[in-house]
């Protein structure tokens, strides 16, 4: 097939420059005092430092407002007075509550073509949105629209579709359970399920394992099981900056005598160590140690390790019977482990640790920690969810679990560590492009109107979509679509062909540069802005990531008297394009997320007396058969089924090499707080790309080099020009970069298998040496 050329040259989605890159030595700890110097320095940079510190106070206790970042848990019992947040929470604190102002004057001064030549970095820096904005068709520059003619112009483009499957829905994690529940109930009362949303590109990969092996789509764990156990294995997850907080249960884990197994091809400094910047040791010490065991696995290597693992487990259930397997667990709660046991005379250890890029030796260490343990804990990050066969890999540690028991009971089981901070809340509250029949059932039986029963578009499907005219409008409640989204170059080019696109943000993002032929700007209230409905200050609620819905109250000012809130863009929305046809009372949810939550207790299972639990200190667990153990899935009622999943053949050609994207330490999800990543002793750069020693010496390059990324898939020619050679400690064949930077890299076809995510940890690459383009 000849191969189609994709436009390298700086673009709207594409923009590229490099700056002045210095390198030094990667960290070995991570957090620290460091840390804490990083978190006020964005305080002062966003000229807020007592408005800021003020609401960091306030962030993740009990009565004030949760943090807009990750979803890692807050402690049930007393929170750290100092401050129960992270430096990443206060860089996402800072990005909110800036006193920088994006207004009307600034959007009439700055045409959308210029802004799109801005870095995504840049973008951000310029401050809070304070008004809707409307970029007419043929438009260079967006121009103030009142409230009411933005829902007008929304409604006539939604009533004008010949089917309402001509429109999406997608959610950002960001979103409260109250907005999530009436946006979904807004699309199913207008006709559709197209609600792609940021699972589909981060976890649910985790939903489809979980949910066909153990019952639920979730963690089975609480975070109190962290800290009194004998195994921790953190496999494809990186603590030190996806979920800092999470390394202070670590730490009191190791305190109560847990041994940590790390797994990843990066020796990420918040696998390593951690200085606890509120304790003495952390402050003037040398902290702790985190991982007894590291294991520098390659690139989807993670399969074959998990087999070699368990035939090794296998073998040592052999020698010393019922020591080894909870043989007792196994006839009890599970299904196929005779079939699932065969597989491993199949199997040789030497063959799967080479395939792993990990020595049999260190293997053999692991094994040993785990040989006579019962209470482990498997935690995971995107590292797995966005490989090819990232499902099969959770189906596999899910195998490892019930040969050793370790689910059902205290300080054991499974702990996918979710992203964005609502993201599980979305998905409870029914923002889902697949409901189920019992969902659709109750939703027709509460309200009274049929639902459609057709599954929508995901993320991948929704791209499609927009490429071959099934999607006309795209509606993003939050997040940034095109900066997190692959294949860059062609996603940017369907949303092109929208006839309208609309955004809800609290600030200007590159989703609003790259647009449809119309394109609407929605701002809205943040997580830590006081919501004011009817002189009354309300709060909303969210679900971390182990199953707690807790409350969430804003305390600041906000920067502008235009703003309203989720709840009341949606609500507003739907009165505008259902006009009387609708059987909801949108006024009523309008003005009242008491009657939002009534509503949803007579909705969503396991909500009871909402309104009365979730005012309590610290809110409440939702249930969860599987952490009681109790499997019910849609094959079988309280058994769990092993399952069976091959080992990938990963060969790769001469010149060619896998790469991973990751974020820096100093970005949230597409965010990008600054220049710096820190622990890998990257300074004023992203444009990147971490490489084997070894491997740069055999192509030709060193060190510093600059060049050009190239990826094949699909028979297009996709480029990410000019990046920077950095050697880094990695695994022979394997590099890694940032995104969104590469994610123009990722095709759009590179997906997930079952769970239809983007497998942006697997991406087959070329480097080349850089062509300087005229227009640079």
């Amino acid at each position: 097939m000849e191969n189609k050329k994709i436009d390298s040259v700086p673009s709207a989605e594409n923009p590229y420059k490099l700056l002045n890159l210095k390198v030094v030595p990667a960290k070995k700890w991570a957090a620290g005092i460091p840390a804490v110097l990083a978190a006020m320095a964005d305080l002062v940079e966003e000229d807020i430092p007592f408005r800021g510190m003020r609401a960091l106070l306030t962030m993740n206790q009990k009565g004030g407002f949760d943090c807009s970042s990750c979803a890692w848990p807050d402690p049930d019992d007393e929170r750290s007075v100092v401050g129960e947040y992270c430096e990443n929470g206060a860089k996402a604190l800072a990005e909110e509550a800036t006193s920088k102002k994006v207004t009307a004057d600034f959007f009439a001064s700055n045409s959308v073509y210029d802004l799109a030549k801005l870095t995504d970095f840049e973008i951000g820096r310029k401050g809070r949105l304070t008004e809707p904005m409307y970029l007419p068709k043929g438009g260079t520059h967006y121009e103030p629209i009142s409230w009411d003619d933005a829902f007008k112009k929304i409604a006539t483009h939604l009533n004008g579709l010949k089917s309402p499957d001509e429109a999406a829905f997608y959610t950002s994690g960001r979103t409260s359970n109250e907005t999530s529940f009436l946006y979904q109930l807004f699309a199913k009362e207008f006709g559709t399920n197209n609600m792609p949303d940021c699972s589909n590109m981060c976890h649910e990969t985790s939903g489809t394992a979980l949910a066909s092996t153990i019952g639920i789509g979730k963690g089975t764990v609480k975070l109190s099981d962290l800290y009194d156990t004998d195994v921790i294995v953190i496999i494809g997850h990186n603590p030190g900056t996806n979920a800092p907080r999470m390394m202070s249960a670590l730490e009191k884990g190791k305190a109560n005598g847990a041994k940590i197994i790390a797994i990843n091809p990066l020796p990420e400094a918040g696998l390593m160590g951690f200085r606890n910047p509120q304790q003495l040791n952390g402050v003037l010490g040398s902290g702790v140690q985190l991982a007894d065991l590291y294991l520098p696995v390659k690139i989807n290597g993670d399969m074959a390790l998990l087999k070699a693992i368990e035939l090794l487990l296998h073998q040592a259930e052999k020698a010393e019977p019922g020591r080894i397997f909870d043989l007792e667990f196994i006839e009890n709660n599970t299904v196929g482990f005779q079939d699932y046991i065969s597989q491993f005379e199949n199997y040789d250890a030497g063959k799967l640790a080479e395939s792993a890029g990990v020595s049999l030796e260190l293997i053999e260490s692991a094994v040993e920690m785990l040989k006579y343990k019962k209470r482990i804990i498997f935690c995971w990050g995107m590292g797995l969810t966005q490989q090819p066969n990232g499902v099969e890999m959770l189906k596999e540690i899910v195998n490892i679990v019930l040969l050793k028991g370790s689910i059902g009971k205290l300080g054991a089981g499974l702990c996918p560590v979710r992203g964005h901070s609502n993201v599980q809340g979305n998905r409870t509250m029914l923002i889902n492009e697949k409901p189920t029949v019992a969902q659709l059932d109750r939703i027709k039986e509460v309200f009274g109107f049929e639902p459609p029963r057709k599954h929508g578009f995901d993320v991948v499907n929704a791209i499609h979509a927009m490429h071959d005219g099934r999607l006309k409008v795209f509606f993003g409640m939050g997040g940034n679509f095109i900066s997190a989204t692959p294949d860059t170059s062609y996603t940017a080019a369907g949303m092109r062909k929208l006839d309208l696109s609309v955004h809800v943000s609290i600030k200007m993002n590159r989703s609003h540069l790259v647009h449809g032929k119309e394109a609407l700007i929605l701002p809205t209230l943040s997580r830590s802005d006081k919501d004011i409905v009817n002189g009354e200050a309300q709060f909303i609620s969210t679900e971390n990531s182990m199953g707690v819905v807790q409350s969430s109250k804003g305390i600041l000012v906000p920067v502008s008297d235009r703003l309203i809130n989720e709840t009341q863009i949606v609500c507003r929305m739907a009165k505008a394009t259902l006009g009387k046809r609708s059987v909801v009372d949108w006024d009523k949810y309008h003005d009242s997320y008491d009657e939002v939550r009534d509503i949803i207790e007579k909705c969503v299972p396991g909500f009871e007396n909402y309104n009365q639990r979730v005012r309590e200190k610290g809110g409440f667990y939702l249930p969860n058969a599987a952490r009681d153990g109790k499997f019910i899935t849609e094959k079988y009622i309280d058994k769990a089924p092993f399952t069976i999943s091959q080992v990938p053949n990963n060969k790769l050609e001469d010149g060619e090499y896998l790469m991973a994207t990751t974020r820096t330490h100093d970005q949230f999800n597409t965010v990008v707080y600054g220049l710096e990543d820190r622990y890998r002793g990257i300074k004023n750069e992203r444009r990147v790309i971490f490489m084997n020693e070894e491997d740069i010496q055999k192509a030709g390059f060193k060190n510093g080099d600059k060049v050009d990324l190239y990826n094949y898939d699909d028979g297009i020619e996709r480029i990410a020009p000019l990046f920077v050679i950095v050697s880094y400690s990695i695994p022979r064949g394997n590099t890694v970069t940032y995104f969104p930077e590469t994610n123009v890299l990722v095709s759009v076809n590179n997906v997930v298998g079952e769970s239809n995510m983007p497998a942006s940890k697997f991406v087959r690459i070329k480097i080349k040496k850089h062509v300087p383009i005229i227009s640079e």
